[in-house]
This record gives C-alpha cells, sequence and structure tokens, in this order.
C-alpha cells in the first residue's frame, strides 16, 4: 500500500500545525490520537484526515483507468478492501475486459466443446440419399454372380459381374454391379486385388461406387458417391470368425460377428445386439456350389413388403429390425455383401470343391 505513508505524514504534518494554533493535547474530546504515546503526540481532525483520503483513492483511481489490467497489482495484500469504490470499479473493468476475450464465469482455460464438423452432416447426406433411392430404397436385395466361364475353364480370372433384383419383381433386374482392375493384378493377387466397382440402375446410369484396395492380412471395402466417401467396411482378423465393423463417416454403427464354418448368415448388429439388417448366401445348387462361384445374396433390410409377396420374396422370410437403416447405411451394406463374395466365396481358378473356398 504505497499510499499509505503519504497519507500519514500529511496527517501527521496537519496535525502538528493544530496543535500550534489550538493547543490542543492528546485525548482531547474533538480529535483522536494518532500517535502511539507521549506529550507531543498531535491530534488530527477527522474531517481533515477523510479529505486527505477521499483526495488519495481520486488519484488512485485515475491511474489505475489509464493502467488498464495493471489495476489488479495495486490491490496485492488485501489493499482492495480499502479502496472501496475503487476496488469494484477496477473489476467491473477488468471483467468487462475478460469478457471481451472470451472467457466467461467457468474459468480462464474454458474452452468451447470442439466443432463436429468431422462428423456426417445432414445436410451433406442430403443429395446422397436423393441419389442412392432409387436402388436402396427397397424391402429386400438379390444379388447374383455371373457365371466366369474362362475362370471356370482356363483358371482365368475375370472382372466380376453382379446382377441385383428387387425379390418382388424379379423378371428385370434393377442394377448391376461391374468390376474394373488391372489384368495383371487379378491374376497375380487373386482374391487380394484392388478394385472399383461401379453400382448402376438397370439404364446403366452410376449410382454409387465401391472401391476396395489391395490387402493382405485384413481387407476393407470403401463405399463412395460422387468420388466422396460415405462410409467403409472393415474386416477384423479371427483364426474362425467373419467379422466385419460397419462405418458411416467416422461413426460405427454395426458390426458382424459371423461364426465361420459352414454358417453363410451374416446379421449386421448395433452396439446393444439389436439386428439391423442380414445378408444371406442362397444356396443356387450342386452344379452351381461345385462348379462355379456364381453366388446369390439376399440383402434384407427388415422393411415391410407387401401383404402378399410376390415371386422370390416369397422365399425371404421378414426381418424384424431395431430400426431402419438409412440409404448410406445401406449402401455400406452392400459393399459389405461385396467384399464377402470376393474374401470367402470366389475361387482360385480351375477345377475344385468351394466348401474349402469359405475357409480362408
Amino acid at each position: 500500500m504505497r499510499w499509505l505513508p503519504r497519507l500519514l505524514s500529511h496527517a501527521a504534518a496537519a496535525g502538528r500545525a493544530t496543535a500550534r494554533t489550538t493547543g490542543s493535547h492528546v485525548g482531547g474530546s474533538n480529535g483522536f490520537a494518532a500517535g502511539r504515546g507521549g506529550d507531543d503526540a498531535a491530534a488530527v481532525p477527522w474531517k481533515w484526515l477523510r479529505k486527505l483520503w477521499v483526495e488519495e483513492l481520486r488519484k488512485q483511481r485515475d491511474a489505475t483507468r489509464s493502467l488498464g489490467r495493471r489495476a489488479v497489482a495495486t490491490t496485492e495484500g488485501g489493499g482492495a478492501d480499502s479502496f472501496g469504490d475503487f476496488a469494484k470499479a477496477a473489476i467491473r473493468f477488468v471483467r468487462s475486459e475478460t469478457a471481451a476475450s472470451g472467457i466467461d464465469g467457468r474459468g480462464a482455460g474454458h474452452e468451447e466443446a470442439p466443432s463436429r464438423g468431422h462428423q456426417q452432416d445432414g445436410r451433406d447426406l442430403a443429395p446422397v440419399e436423393a441419389k442412392l433411392k432409387p436402388l436402396l430404397s427397397r424391402a429386400n436385395l438379390l444379388i447374383a454372380r455371373d457365371i466366369e466361364w474362362a475362370n471356370i475353364m482356363f483358371a482365368f480370372e475375370q472382372e466380376s459381374r453382379y446382377i441385383m433384383m428387387d425379390p418382388l419383381f424379379p423378371q428385370s433386374p434393377v442394377g448391376f454391379i461391374r468390376e474394373k482392375s488391372n489384368v495383371i493384378f487379378r491374376q497375380l493377387l487373386r482374391s487380394r486385388r484392388p478394385f472399383v466397382a461401379e453400382i448402376t440402375d438397370a439404364m446403366g446410369n452410376e449410382i454409387f461406387t465401391v472401391r476396395r484396395p489391395f490387402w493382405f492380412i485384413n481387407s476393407s471395402i470403401y463405399a463412395e458417391v460422387n468420388g466422396k466417401e460415405v462410409g467403409v467396411v472393415h474386416r477384423r482378423w479371427h483364426l474362425w470368425r467373419r467379422i466385419y465393423d460397419l462405418y458411416l463417416g467416422n461413426r460405427q454403427f454395426a458390426v458382424v460377428e459371423n461364426p465361420g464354418f459352414w454358417n453363410w448368415t451374416f446379421t449386421l448388429i448395433d452396439e446393444d445386439a439389436n439386428v439391423l439388417a442380414q445378408i444371406d448366401r442362397n444356396w443356387r445348387g450342386i452344379g452351381f456350389e461345385l462348379f462355379t462361384d456364381a453366388g446369390q445374396y439376399a440383402i434384407r433390410f427388415g422393411d415391410a413388403g407387401l401383404n402378399h409377396k410376390l415371386g422370390l420374396a416369397a422365399d425371404i422370410d421378414e426381418l424384424h429390425v431395431v430400426r431402419h437403416l438409412t440409404l448410406p447405411e445401406r449402401a455400406v451394406a452392400l459393399a459389405l455383401a461385396v467384399s464377402l463374395d470376393c474374401d470367402y466365396f470366389s475361387r482360385r481358378g480351375g477345377w475344385g470343391l468351394p466348401f474349402l473356398i469359405a475357409t480362408e
């Protein structure tokens, strides 16, 4: 408190001047003892001392306003309680400055929650859903792989071709899947080859694509719409079980935990083990299964179909799901069906038993 010595010196000088003029003594009724004792202790008038106090406070207040935030330092050692109005003004000034700098009552180190811009935005998914709706807004979807005669006869790996059908109307296809890959990679890497597959409607218009890079231990396949990644399926290694994690953006929405061996049903479940969708590989007969890799897959999204099922839909059981998958999530499920066919049900070329295929 640098102002206190000056205040006391002024008060002592005033007291000595008053004592000489009035002859007052210590203990007089019109004053109070400024000293600690002694006959020459002067009595200081209260009004004079109060005037000096107010004047000193005014000087300190003016100096603090020019210093800005440095005013807080003048209150060190408990002086804030002595300044009164000056301390309140300084506190208001500091609060206004900290509010302008974005610091609130929750602490100087407080920060706003991180932005969720890295997650999928509903506005970004709106055009994606509009493009996927003509193909994926169906209760069930059948995917059948074409017979690859060059692979059967000469062990020459061809680009995979799939036909997609609606079980309610199996007379005409609703879409196609066409692989595009390097011919040398197909012969050398076989099922581990990298490729891009186009998913089109019946008229050949591209709906979206799936991209599958080269893999050695665990495979991954990406669903992309208009060149932008929507979701991904990662295979998780297990000695005999077939485990896949499905992501929409960076959020996992389902997992597949197939027990392996002879089980050809792949169920998508959420974190609470509730069923979301299901992919079944259908048995097509001894001839197809022994000598070809022309498999057929039924993707069931759990939607309620017609009351009277028609065509191939009569052979597909209704699936009860906890919620319906969104269209981007269905695109990821379709990419999973392609990955399953490449991982477990694709022949290595030439004649052989397909039962050994699903063990890889």
